[in-house]
């Protein structure tokens, strides 16, 4: 027999609610349980976001108790449950939907909430006992959703960042394990899908490696402008209802508590409705999203086949790949990379009509950045971690059929240009590309080139550095 469900009563401006007995966020948190049902993830899927708001909370209690506004009971008992929080504990408490009206009151008023009632039974009350520690006079005491909101997606971004940095040096890691695995074995390079000239395999894939590496550096410029904050600036940054000095205490607080160098905003009235850092991470994301999924898209012409395509390398089989067609499988990693490359683009593009739609004094779309965000980050290092250990790790060549196609390419021609001209080397083109005859043969044929020289210059290996020529 199931238990009875038991409520208590709560009240804010619009009336009363009934809130779960056992439930530690209160009457505003209900409301919005029962606002919002849009994108059914919850703030307590992201633990770096219920983590990020508990730092944020502490630093501006330590604040508020430094400038002594709030005492040393109250300041202590908010304190341990936002220690609690980023312990990982009371995470449950926090069901809202990060998609949500109010420009993220509702996600303020959770924490506010949760804090207040762990608090309240720290101090030996009972939850809903707010006469001795209120959600908004204490716990949200000097703030204001319109400073604390963007505080906390900054620090939550930074956190996850630094998870999305961790797989994506796996992942160059990895590249980088077959661009030495790969190191001899010649290949025919390729440009606007026609034969080239040659190089290694070796080289391709430490090429993907040093693209990747450049995204690090990137992601790293632009995670730094997260940590300039406007806690203290309250509602539009002229820091009604905070005390002189907050801005910096809570900024230094949180510093301290986090171990990020965060910085008050120069102008609190201008970074209350500005999401320009936001637009640039989101752009180093984006970037970061074409590159892998252009890395993809080779990986996929290169294993296709196996008898009618390029064939030069094997992907690891990880599913049949036909409901009808026996013994076709299909590049199935790539190709789920490439879709989440897809919506981090089209993730970039709401967070941009977002940004832009601010008005006046706040932008009430950060909710949409947050959650566009959010997604970006957890979707990209998943597909990075899968790509690198469902497939990456997993590659093989094949060896001597690189070999061959390079022997029988017309592109080999080009290493003849400093010997016996454009002109001649076009000749000698078009006429094996017409008669399906070797360049070697017909350069040897129409004497143009002693047998000696020749080899020399179709060495595969001497075409894959420059070096002087003996002309």
């Amino acid at each position: 027999m199931e238990k009875e469900q038991k409520f208590r009563l709560e009240s804010d401006l619009l009336g009363q609610l009934r809130v779960p007995e056992e439930a530690y966020y209160g009457v505003q948190t209900q409301r919005g349980i029962n606002n919002y049902h849009i994108s059914r993830k919850k703030m307590r899927d992201y633990p770096d976001y219920v983590i990020a708001i508990a730092y944020v909370k502490l630093a501006a209690v330590q604040t508020n108790h430094g400038l002594g506004v709030i005492n040393d009971e109250i300041a202590e008992a908010i304190g341990q449950a936002c220690r609690e929080i980023i312990d990982g504990k009371l995470h449950e408490n926090f069901p809202i939907d990060i998609v949500q009206g109010g420009a993220g009151t509702s996600v303020n008023m959770n924490a506010n909430e949760v804090i207040a009632n762990r608090a309240l039974e720290i101090m030996g009350h009972k939850k809903g006992e707010y006469q001795y520690c209120y959600p908004n006079d204490h716990v949200n005491c000097g703030q204001s959703t319109n400073d604390v909101y963007p505080t906390t997606i900054r620090l939550t971004l930074i956190r996850m960042n630094k998870s999305l940095v961790g797989a994506l040096t796996g992942l160059i890691s990895a590249l980088r394990y077959k661009g030495e695995e790969f190191k001899d074995i010649i290949k025919m390079g390729r440009t606007q899908l026609q034969d080239a000239v040659p190089m290694t395999s070796g080289q391709e894939f430490n090429a993907f490696a040093n693209n990747l590496e450049e995204e690090i550096l990137n992601l790293e410029r632009n995670v730094k402008l997260l940590h300039e904050i406007n806690m203290g600036g309250t509602a539009i940054g002229t820091g009604l209802n905070a005390e002189p000095g907050f801005p910096e205490l809570c900024a230094a607080n949180l510093s301290k508590l986090t171990g990020e160098p965060f910085v008050v905003a120069a102008d609190l009235v201008e970074a209350t409705p500005d999401t320009g850092a936001y637009v640039s991470y989101s752009s180093a994301l984006k970037r970061l999203a074409i590159k892998l999924s252009k890395i993809c898209n080779d990986l996929r012409l290169m294993s296709s086949g196996p008898r009618c395509g390029l064939n030069e390398i094997n992907l690891p089989p990880k599913a049949p790949g036909s409901s009808i067609m026996p013994g076709k499988v299909n590049p199935v990693i790539p190709e789920v990379t490439n879709q989440v490359c897809f919506k981090v683009i089209g993730n970039d593009t709401a967070i941009s009509f977002a940004a832009e739609a601010g008005q006046l004094q706040l932008n009430v779309m950060e909710p949409l950045i947050t959650e566009a965000l959010i997604q970006s980050l957890t979707w990209l290092k998943n597909a990075i971690e899968t790509l690198t250990e469902e497939c990456i790790l997993g590659i093989t060549v094949n060896k001597e059929h690189c070999y061959e196609m390079v022997k029988n390419s017309i592109g080999i021609v080009t290493a003849l240009n400093p010997y016996i001209g454009y002109k001649t080397c076009s000749k000698v083109a078009k006429e094996a590309l017409e008669t399906n005859r070797s360049v070697y043969d017909i350069v040897l044929e129409q004497g143009l080139m002693t047998k000696e020289k020749l080899d020399e210059a179709l060495d595969p290996k001497t075409m894959l550095v420059s070096h002087k020529f003996k002309k």
